[in-house]
């Protein structure tokens, strides 16, 4: 029997204040909860975009960042950022570094859904191809960074909203995401410093 999963919740400040049920906080009235996204790169600096599956709850069919999830209480956010790799794209990660610490965002859907999420940042170097897990994500795309980031700025790419706000702020840390500096994990929220 498996338990059902739990996101931590977090207050404006990003303290943790409680969890729940992952499949209670997804609605019209969605409380801030902790959060990543992440950017894989491989060797050749391309960005890895995935277009999320169609029965997702939260932008179904939408291309977005490489991955994004939620730690499990009491995990760190770097190994929730592996593990959901791992899960949802069969990589491996070499090297995990965190970027924006502090990114949060509110997102609605057409439908009412909305996304909050207090949604530290990664960049993830990996080698070897992407075996999207159906269940996940519906499809892959290796893109140079240059080309994505001038894509997304000019309004080109239908992306994620998150991903949207993220891409400006990535981009201000360097054109070569290769020599962006990480971020030290001190200035996490202090709900993700574990």
């Amino acid at each position: 029997m498996t338990t059902e999963e739990h996101v931590v919740l977090v207050d404006g400040e990003g303290n943790a204040i409680g969890t729940a049920p992952k499949s209670s906080v997804h609605g019209a009235d969605t409380p801030r909860h902790l959060a990543f996204s992440s950017y894989v790169f491989d060797q050749d600096g391309r960005v890895l975009l995935t277009r999320r599956a169609e029965h997702k709850i939260t932008w179904p069919g939408v291309w977005t960042n490489s991955c994004c999830g939620h730690p499990l209480p009491g995990e760190p956010l770097d190994h929730a950022v592996a593990r959901r790799l791992s899960y949802e794209l069969g990589l491996e990660a070499a090297r995990v570094d965190l970027m924006l610490p502090n990114f949060a965002y509110r997102a609605v859907m057409g439908n009412g859904v909305v996304e909050h999420e207090l949604c530290p940042v990664y960049r993830v170097q990996v080698s070897g191809p992407a075996i999207p897990n159906p269940d996940e994500v519906a499809e892959v795309v290796w893109m140079p960074w240059k080309e994505f980031t001038e894509g997304v700025r000019n309004g080109l790419l239908a992306i994620s909203p998150w991903c949207r706000e993220q891409v400006p702020h990535l981009d201000d840390l360097g054109a070569d995401p290769a020599s962006w500096t990480p971020a030290p994990s001190a200035e996490l929220p202090a709900a993700a410093r574990l």
